[in-house]
């Protein structure tokens, strides 16, 4: 597990699921917790860059909708209320263990452009230097990328995306399953959860399955397609659930948890 103890760069991504109760509102006590054991991360010595998801289903959550809009102007408008309401209450948290955090809203237009990636990347350069932790999301105020679903398209390749431009050692993406399965385990009793995958074939895209939930945009198709992104370049990535955001230390520990998509052959590496 040395890739992923030694990961001393680390972008977390996490889901509207993850994040959310059922009813849309935040699960405070989850975002609290999570805040905790990112900060601590820190404090060893890591550099912790936050991928959040949530915006619009927060914002359905403050407005009391219970579906999410399919017109692209009300999901611009839920994003801008629920963002607002996520800084909030990530500046509040993390304030409580004396860590400063800085939004960055990304748009395809930013990683596409090559001047803008390079200020991008300078950002994130100098706040992680300065000790910052910064919490990314896609612009759907004014980008529309991935609310009609075309570039971009989730907060899962914007994670990947991210890991890559800051040259992260390890991407975790933290869901509302623990890992990668052989079958559905919703549905079937027998499916076994895979911990370790050496490549991502056509076979392990084929057991992810499809969509997210109501709530969300994603799904393990997106986190498949993601630990494929970032392994092309080298960075190893983990799916694991995070309904329990202190598993985080116990995956840094060692412990197998998850599914780890890695960047070395089982051979040379436990799983």
């Amino acid at each position: 597990m040395s890739e992923i103890t030694q990961a001393r760069r680390v972008v977390v991504k996490v889901g509207t699921s993850t994040l959310t109760y059922e009813n849309g509102k935040l699960n405070l006590r989850r975002v609290e917790s999570l805040c905790r054991v990112l900060s601590d991360l820190q404090n060893g010595g890591r550099e912790i860059i936050l991928v959040t998801s949530g915006a619009i289903g927060v914002g359905m959550g403050k407005l009391g909708l219970h579906e999410r809009p399919s017109e692209t102007e009300k999901k611009q408008a839920l994003a801008a209320v629920g963002q607002c309401e996520l800084m909030f209450i990530y500046d509040k948290f993390f304030s409580e263990y004396s860590r400063t955090v800085a939004q960055v809203l990304l748009t395809g237009g930013d990683v596409d452009d090559e001047r803008s990636r390079r200020n991008v990347v300078n950002t994130f350069e100098q706040l992680l230097q300065m000790g910052v932790i910064p919490i990314v999301n896609e612009n759907d105020t004014v980008g529309t990328d991935e609310l009609v679903g075309s570039h971009i398209g989730d907060n899962d390749t914007l994670s990947a995306i991210v890991a890559q431009l800051t040259q992260a050692d390890l991407l975790i993406l933290l869901t509302d399953i623990d890992g990668l399965y052989s079958a559905n385990p919703r549905t079937d009793p027998d499916a076994r959860r895979i911990p370790y995958v050496a490549g991502v074939t056509e076979d392990v895209i084929a057991l992810a399955g499809g969509a997210g939930t109501n709530r969300g945009t994603g799904g393990m198709a997106t986190k498949v397609r993601a630990a494929a992104r970032v392994n092309r370049g080298g960075i190893p990535c983990c799916v694991m659930s995070g309904a329990n955001p202190e598993n985080l230390y116990r995956l840094f520990d060692g412990e197998q948890i998850g599914t780890v998509f890695g960047t070395k052959r089982p051979s040379t590496q436990k799983a």
